[in-house]
């Protein structure tokens, strides 16, 4: 039988690592505490503290800033440009799995807080063959987005030679308490390559039955250790030195900056992947096969944490959702190029056989005792419709569940009205 946090719905097959105390409680709940009991004031001085250092006066930003479409971008900036009163160079990788809110919350944040603006954009047949291979390899297909997001900050501030990057919150931390607080643990390449990048680096793709060639990596290849001490630079996180809260800051962000939301097919947080069809669908789903949880388990958790849900609750939702086929697998075979039936097949060899039982071709059932969330708690089994939550979710612009059904590659984020019509001809100028 998997071991659970009896607080929480994680189980030790949590992929960054997890443990439990003699209460049976993981090490993410017990981090989490914290929040309870810091000097959340005395946090936010020690950060005008950190950042004090970098306001230039000889240079046109004080730091670098990534953000995404979706995730917490937004509460980012409100927090750096209005509370710290920082000038951000604010940079964005482009993932090439975009919905539409993502895009228009890209444009948004842009033009709410009046920031530079620079997106990395990567040959598509590039991101394509490398997405390829690390689908049929690890298991992963988002691997370019992971690499790009974390590694294109990083090349920007050694090229320009901006000093500080400010990123929101620790993953480790937050979900299974890698780290305290107090800590104040910062960006380093080796939490990326093991953890956001499953031990994979760019170098590692090019090997000789690869299609993958080194000048595909170029553009994920983390800068020379040299440079990046030449620089002194560093990379902090704002959940080191804010009560960090992902749904209080969305629904904040929803009402002060007009942040989107999407509905999803495997999830009830309709904020935090609000800008990618990948993550929350494939991505997901691949994560759910290797692991044995998939991300609605991770924002259920949060929210039990945050006293938002009780456990009974929390596991309705996780069953309900973990049961729930993803959506827009077929955009996403589209963009590779393969017929959806491939897709599904190589997914399918990603299953992890301690999980996962193929009781007859391509049907395949969930072993007992392996933390299926119906386990965890008496609900009565999966729920046959969805579970209420006990609080609204503002933020989509038409009924969520009919949102609109386009991958995006590059888009411009507002919708300009027509230019009025030309006058009709009245003689030239000359």
């Amino acid at each position: 039988m998997v071991i659970t946090c009896k607080r929480c719905l994680y189980t030790e097959n949590h992929a960054l690592g997890i443990v439990f105390d003699d209460e049976g409680i993981c090490s993410g709940c017990r981090i989490h505490e914290e929040k309870d009991s810091l000097d959340w004031d005395k946090r936010w001085t020690k950060l005008e503290q950190v950042v004090e250092p970098y306001r230039r006066k000889d240079a046109q930003y004080d730091c670098i800033v990534p953000v995404t479409g979706a995730k917490d971008g937004h509460f980012i900036l409100d927090l750096v440009v209005n509370r710290l009163g920082l000038t951000p160079l604010v940079v964005s990788y482009n993932k090439f799995f975009n919905t539409p809110e993502g895009i228009a919350n890209l444009a948004n944040l842009r033009i709410k807080f009046n920031v530079d603006f620079q997106l990395k954009n990567v040959n598509p047949h590039v991101v394509k063959r490398i997405s390829k291979h690390t689908l049929y390899r690890y298991g992963n297909m988002y691997w370019p987005a992971l690499a790009g997001e974390t590694v294109f900050p990083v090349q920007v501030a050694v090229m320009m030679k901006i000093p500080l990057i400010i990123w929101g919150a620790h993953q480790g931390l937050e979900q299974v308490g890698m780290f305290s607080h107090e800590h104040e643990v910062e960006m380093s390449r080796r939490y990326r390559k093991d953890h956001d990048l499953f031990g994979t680096e760019a170098r590692d793709l090019t090997q000789a039955w690869s299609d993958v060639t080194d000048e595909d990596t170029l553009n994920y290849r983390y800068p020379a250790f040299s440079d990046i001490e030449a620089l002194q630079l560093r990379g902090i996180y704002l959940g080191n030195y804010v009560r960090w809260d992902p749904l209080a800051q969305h629904l904040d962000m929803v009402a002060r900056h007009d942040y989107q939301g999407r509905w999803q097919a495997r999830t009830f947080d309709i904020y935090d992947h609000a800008d990618c069809y990948a993550y929350p669908g494939l991505h997901d789903v691949l994560k759910y096969f290797k692991h044995g949880y998939s991300k609605v388990r991770d924002q259920a958790s949060r929210e039990i944490r945050f006293g938002r849900l009780d456990r009974a609750q929390a596991a309705a939702l996780v069953s309900y959702y973990e049961s729930r086929e993803p959506a827009d697998m077929d955009l996403l075979a589209n963009w590779l190029g393969v017929p959806e039936a491939t897709l599904k097949m190589v997914v399918n060899r990603h299953r992890n056989d301690r999980i996962w039982d193929e009781v007859s071709p391509n049907r395949w059932v969930r072993r007992p005792g392996t933390g299926a969330a119906e386990e965890l708690e008496d609900i009565g089994g999966i729920p046959a419709s969805q579970p209420e939550l006990p609080w609204s979710q503002p933020g989509c612009s038409t009924h969520c569940k009919d949102a609109e059904r386009k991958l995006i590659t590059v888009g411009r984020g507002v919708k300009y009205p027509l230019p009025p019509p030309l006058p009709e001809d009245e003689g030239g100028y000359l």
